[in-house]
């Protein structure tokens, strides 16, 4: 295992409970290499970065999804967020934020998204 990968699986345990690493391992078996240059690359250099913590990392690709329409991974990043130590207070004002500058239809599809998970039902 290479060092990058390590950091990447550190990270993750960081940021998701079982179903997270269940949504992992199900990219692993559709594309083995996608998950190593997924984890190795996106958790194990960008995320593990120093100067900004998961939390704040988090704000930033809940927007960054919430801004492109990619909300088949919000829900993965919602939880990591609550994880991570955001309130759900705080990832609603990510999404009514969101609404001033990309559109309530995008912050409309994240809030479903977001008030499934605080109900449990994601």
């Amino acid at each position: 295992m290479n060092k990058d990968y390590e950091n990447g699986i550190n990270t993750l345990k960081q940021m998701t409970d079982e179903n997270g690493e269940q949504m992992i391992n199900s990219v692993g078996e559709i594309f083995p290499d996608f998950l190593d240059k997924m984890i190795s690359f996106g958790f194990g250099q960008i995320y593990a970065r120093p100067n900004l913590d998961l939390k704040t990392r988090e704000i930033v690709t809940i927007t960054a999804l919430i801004t492109q329409g990619a909300f088949e991974q919000l829900d993965f990043h919602i939880k990591g967020a609550l994880k991570a130590g955001l309130k759900q207070e705080e990832i609603l004002e990510i999404i009514l934020q969101c609404a001033a500058y990309v559109g309530f239809p995008k912050a409309c599809s994240a809030l479903g998204i977001a008030g499934k998970i605080f109900a449990g039902k994601l």
